[in-house]
């Protein structure tokens, strides 16, 4: 084995998948790609981490609310630009071309091209980790989509694309929530 610099230690355990967060400040969409998420136990509890350097923080602070969108491999280039661009001087939905849909708890939009959404509530925002802990109030999937493998971020620049599903229901029956 070789040594690998701390600096990249993310690089070999970054969470997946990318997800696309929208927000709505008053009248304004807004949409970021966030790459660090996780669940929180078997509970509809989610976290991202995020912060200022993000324009939709604002909003997500100020609303305490988000939809978190799951995108496929379809969407990798529209994925990347949305993260490399500023909701500031830029409509992210015209410039990729997404369909903004009506949330029903939230007034962050779904978008209509990912795979599933889910409609979140802010339950606390951890500022010394930049760890913002949602709840999901709602979710949503897209039955008819073809496409759907999603992407993992390795954190410098590329990215895994989900393969074939393994089967172990069976071997874990004894450990999975009712209902799963």
């Amino acid at each position: 084995m070789r040594n690998l610099g701390l600096s990249k230690v993310f690089t070999l355990i970054e969470p997946g998948p990318v997800v696309l967060v929208t927000t709505r400040d008053g009248n304004k969409n807004n949409i970021m790609t966030i790459s660090w998420t996780m669940v929180l136990d078997f509970t509809p509890m989610l976290a991202i981490t995020t912060g200022a350097w993000n324009y939709s923080f604002a909003a997500l602070q100020k609303t305490r609310e988000c939809v978190i969108a799951i995108p496929t491999l379809d969407l990798l280039d529209k994925i990347v630009g949305i993260g490399t661009c500023s909701g500031v001087d830029t409509d992210k939905f015209a410039k990729f071309k997404l369909t903004a849909m009506p949330g029903k708890h939230v007034s962050a939009p779904l978008i209509k091209e990912c795979l599933a959404n889910i409609e979140c509530k802010v339950v606390d925002l951890i500022e010394k980790h930049n760890i913002v802990v949602l709840e999901a109030v709602a979710a949503y999937v897209d039955p008819e989509r073809e496409e759907r493998r999603t992407l993992h971020a390795v954190g410098d620049g590329t990215f895994i694309v989900d393969g074939r599903k393994l089967d172990r229901r069976k071997m874990m029956a004894s450990k999975l929530p009712e209902g799963i």
